[in-house]
């Protein structure tokens, strides 16, 4: 197999008008996919549990195709499923090698490192042997892989056997592909010379909590798609294959400008489909190790002739012992890995359900501040059920496990757009069962509110106390407000929120317990405790004077005081009647420096709310 490869800087890439027009794409009839606008999955095959055996159909005869290519993407939970597919690692590398004698070129199509719970763990580390021990030769980042930071993938890619693309993302800071992907690569396979890209959507980066896109260069695909294949086919490349992590929308908007590209393998979406833009083929091969993708292709004297064939990982499929070995020891390092210290705290953290199901926390200011550090919305909102330890976490060393008995679920975080009178709303549902211990009693970051407990429920809300980054809140303002996709889904009884604009889908997001690691590291960073060699790391909240405003650190700024693990600030508190009327000249002492409960009333009175009694002062 020879291969030729490059990593190329951004000023190298430009875009073009026109390519040369590829060989044609011929498809018999009978192997056609439908054209339909909505993706159409091929004709499913499940795999025999005899070793001899790949597939229930008859295989064609001599040397008709002159390759093969498996492909997937998308694969987070390693342990199969109850109902087939099953899927699961370790069947999927027993489907794998049912293929060994056609020689094929095996390729991934991004996300593998998070989320799942094992994940959270290991921080994908776990998937290192298992890609390894599937045998893949080529991959193209996904959004996920960048969830534990720069640093952290560029470690577990030098441990991989497989090649990482990543052809139209630059780092400013080094002038290279972000992760050090490879721009395009040339290889010849089973005779046949193929030009491989790796390409992305700009949507995604935009969600990376440890990456700020304003230290990267994005080049939109088709002009790079453009650029390559006419690069890749100087070289001599017959076939080309664009490997993508993005939409559907958006691979189709490649196979329709992109005139070089033969092949799309794609990922992102979890949906089985191939497809067919023009000449170009567009394969998707759903996730979690259930479905595989079988691609026959023949150069026939300059046209191209593909067969796809669905494969459904299915629990009559043995396991492969060597995978399942590897699995069953991942999930054994568990306990051990959950002992990894996150952070060192000075102070208690709260989480018994008695303080976080009726009061503001430390636990919840943290968290939620971390949600805002990730996505850099105008206010975070949590609903309360989503803390689960119901203890006080002392002050010392907090560790994995700690975090995990806080934050046991897998819960993606999204930004939705929201007007200022149905936050309102939002606000008034998360009060209107106190002081049930209810879970959706909000955490809040980015906003600071007064109610009143003794008012009819839906009136609680003292419209005058709320405030939004530090301003008065504006009915008909938009505002962009961090919530996990329970909420989104309008559970909790925030019915509100499903018709809220989504600024970026499911897939995109990320998951709240690895916000939280990430904001751990990152303030070992700034502590100086850890050294951040890619210069990528997710930006901190300072130290502020105002319990609604979180500002954000300045790197032109040195010694910036940043919020590790803030107290409890002031963000939620209870109104009298009598309080009412004298809102204004409190908040007037407050802007004079009296930022916090404390300075204005006896701790005491604090804890009346977290023991369940009321309260008549600000807090």
């Amino acid at each position: 197999m020879n291969m030729s490869e490059e990593r190329t800087s951004p000023l190298s890439l430009k875009a073009v008008e026109s390519s040369p027009t590829p060989p044609s794409s011929i498809v018999s009839p009978t192997q056609t996919p439908s054209s339909s606008q909505t993706p159409q999955a091929s004709s499913s095959t499940v795999l025999s549990p005899e070793p001899d055996m790949h597939s229930t159909e008859e295989e064609p005869q001599g040397a008709l195709y002159d390759f093969t290519i498996l492909h997937f993407n998308d694969v987070y939970e390693v342990e199969p499923r109850r109902e087939d597919p099953v899927g699961g690692a370790a069947r999927f590398a027993t489907a794998v090698k049912k293929f060994s004698s056609q020689n094929p070129l095996i390729i991934f199509s991004g996300d593998c490192l998070n989320p799942s719970v094992v994940s959270t763990i290991t921080k994908g580390r776990h998937m290192i042997s298992i890609l390894n021990s599937i045998g893949v030769h080529f991959a193209v980042f996904g959004n996920h892989e960048f969830d534990f930071g720069v640093d952290l993938l560029q470690d577990v890619v030098q441990e991989m056997q497989c090649q990482w693309f990543l052809s139209n993302v630059f780092d400013t800071f080094t002038s290279q592909p972000l992760g050090h992907g490879l721009v395009q690569k040339i290889l010849e396979w089973n005779k046949l010379k193929i030009g491989l890209m790796g390409l992305v959507e700009e949507d995604w980066l935009s969600t990376l909590g440890t990456v700020d896109k304003a230290n990267l260069q994005y080049i939109d695909y088709v002009a790079v798609a453009n650029q390559l294949a006419v690069d890749l086919r100087a070289q001599g490349a017959e076939f080309v294959i664009a490997m993508t992590h993005m939409k559907w929308d958006n691979d189709f908007r490649l196979a329709q400008n992109c005139q070089g590209v033969d092949l799309v393998l794609g990922g992102h979406d979890h949906e089985y489909g191939v497809k067919k833009v023009k000449n170009t083929w567009i394969v998707k091969s759903g996730s979690d190790f259930k479905n595989l993708t079988e691609i026959k292709i023949k150069n026939n004297s300059g046209s191209l002739e593909y067969e796809f064939q669905k494969i459904d990982i299915m629990q009559t499929l043995h396991e492969d012992e060597f995978v399942k070995a590897i699995v069953q020891e991942s999930t054994l390092n568990l306990q051990y890995m959950l002992k990894e210290v996150l952070c060192t705290t000075d102070t208690d953290l709260d989480g018994r359900f008695i303080t976080v199901r009726r009061a503001e926390s430390n636990l919840g200011n943290l968290i939620t501040n971390a949600m805002l550090e990730a996505t850099h919305a105008d206010v975070a909102l949590l609903n309360s059920g989503t803390l689960r330890s119901d203890r006080v976490h002392p002050a010392g060393n907090f560790t994995l496990h700690d975090l995990m008995s806080i934050l046991p679920l897998v819960d993606p975080v999204l930004v939705v757009k929201i007007r200022g009178d149905v936050l309102l709303k939002a606000l008034e549902n998360g009060v209107c069962q106190f002081p049930a211990l209810d879970g959706r009693y909000l955490q809040v970051a980015g906003i600071e509110f007064g109610f009143y407990p003794k008012a009819e429920p839906g009136c609680r809300i003292v419209e005058g106390s709320v405030k939004v980054q530090g301003e008065d809140i504006d009915k008909n303002k938009s505002y962009l407000i961090a919530i996990k996709e329970y909420l989104a889904h309008g559970r909790d009884g925030y019915s509100m929120f499903p018709s809220c604009p989504r600024m970026f889908n499911v897939e995109t997001a990320q998951i709240l317990s690895t916000i939280v690691i990430n904001h751990f590291e990152s303030v070992k960073i700034a502590q100086g405790m850890k050294k951040c060699i890619s210069g990528h790391r997710m930006s901190l909240i300072t130290v502020s004077q105002h319990a609604s405003v979180t500002a954000f650190e300045k790197k032109t700024v040195d010694n910036l005081p940043i919020t590790a693990v803030p107290d409890v600030e002031g963000r939620i508190y209870h109104v009298s009647e009598e309080m009412k009327a004298s809102l204004q000249d409190l908040r007037a002492a407050k802007e004079e420096g009296l930022s916090t409960i404390s300075n204005l009333f006896k701790k005491e009175e604090i804890s009346s709310v977290a023991g369940g009694g009321t309260m008549t002062s600000l807090q």
